[in-house]
């Protein structure tokens, strides 16, 4: 079955002809890629959508096409479609009405996911979670997001919010303010940027020449900085990220019980001062029963969101909601 799958960012709007094999194979065709150009408002953000499904729909040719798949940054509603709320980041995108929107312009079906929860479901049922009951997906980078992931069906929650792993309290980050409003949370230590304050706040420089130019300090820099030099501030700013969510990786797998953890995001390509940070806060944190769940990195790339936009609309138990 063929689909037409988008993911909605900030940044940038992804689309492609993406197609679910019942065997569990899965393709991903005709890609483009546009700026979201989210401060212009979300109704231009709706056009931009629109005309990008309109464009892989020409692609696809005479493919029977099923649906529209969309994956969208923002609280959503999978039942209606609609994005419930959104940040400042993309102004009056919450209200819009996706789903319908979408549907009333292409005469096909469309079913929207928030894209975290799009991307968690991508991984666990395509990528690295495939053939495994379940899996908890962690996506760490700007910040640390992620989704419990149970046979085919993610859980959601009461408002759609399931799954912010990242603002979870933990020892590392005690008395921390987080940019949620709350204190002591896992992404003020163990996100990308978290990571950049980190070393900057260990004694770390705050900006470095690249190419002649002086540009401020990221994540890949301090990374290098650890691998190839020893930095002692880069390393302990990785090892810091590492154990915390390594600690808080292991508390959420006591409550849920997981087949698998599956890591994904840029900060993933860190070394092994952080890798293995994140396998001793787990050991350190875990009950013993559970210590020999696996912690896999993501297999999906950037095509992760659009497979899981692609097997939400396929999906049974989805389908059974949309009812």
């Amino acid at each position: 079955m063929k689909v037409i799958s988008v993911d909605i960012g900030g940044t940038k709007i992804a689309s492609a002809v993406v197609t679910l094999g019942e065997d569990g194979t899965c393709s991903v065709e005709h890609v483009g890629k546009v700026p979201t150009c989210a401060m212009e408002g979300g109704p231009v953000v709706l056009e931009r959508v629109i005309a990008q499904v309109r464009a892989r729909l020409d692609d696809a040719g005479g493919d029977e096409i099923a649906g529209i798949a969309i994956s969208s940054a923002g609280a959503i509603d999978p039942v209606t479609g609609d994005v419930v709320s959104a940040n400042g980041k993309m102004p009056d995108w919450g209200g819009i009405r996706l789903g319908a929107e979408v549907s009333a312009a292409t005469g096909l079906p469309c079913r929207v996911l928030n894209d975290v929860h799009a991307h968690a479901l991508g991984e666990a049922r395509r990528g690295a979670g495939k053939n495994r009951v379940s899996s908890i997906v962690v996506g760490i980078g700007t910040g640390v997001g992620g989704a419990f992931v149970d046979g085919d069906r993610i859980m959601l929650g009461r408002h759609m919010e399931a799954g912010h792993i990242g603002h979870v309290h933990c020892a590392e980050a005690a008395g921390m303010p987080c940019d949620c409003g709350a204190t002591g949370h896992m992404e003020c230590v163990a996100s990308g940027t978290a990571i950049t304050e980190s070393y900057i706040r260990f004694g770390g420089d705050a900006t470095f020449e690249r190419d002649g130019e002086t540009v401020p300090m990221d994540g890949a820099e301090i990374n290098r900085r650890a691998l190839e030099l020893g930095d002692e501030h880069a390393i302990a700013a990785q090892q810091l990220a590492g154990h915390a969510l390594g600690s808080v990786v292991a508390g959420v797998c006591s409550m849920l019980d997981p087949d698998c953890v599956i890591l994904s995001g840029s900060v993933i390509n860190c070394g092994h001062y952080w890798h293995d940070a994140v396998a001793e806060g787990f050991a350190r944190t875990a009950m013993e029963p559970l210590r020999d769940i696996p912690i896999l990195l993501a297999s999906l790339g950037d095509n992760a969101p659009l497979i899981g936009a692609a097997e939400h609309f396929m999906s049974p138990a989805y389908r059974e909601l949309l009812a």
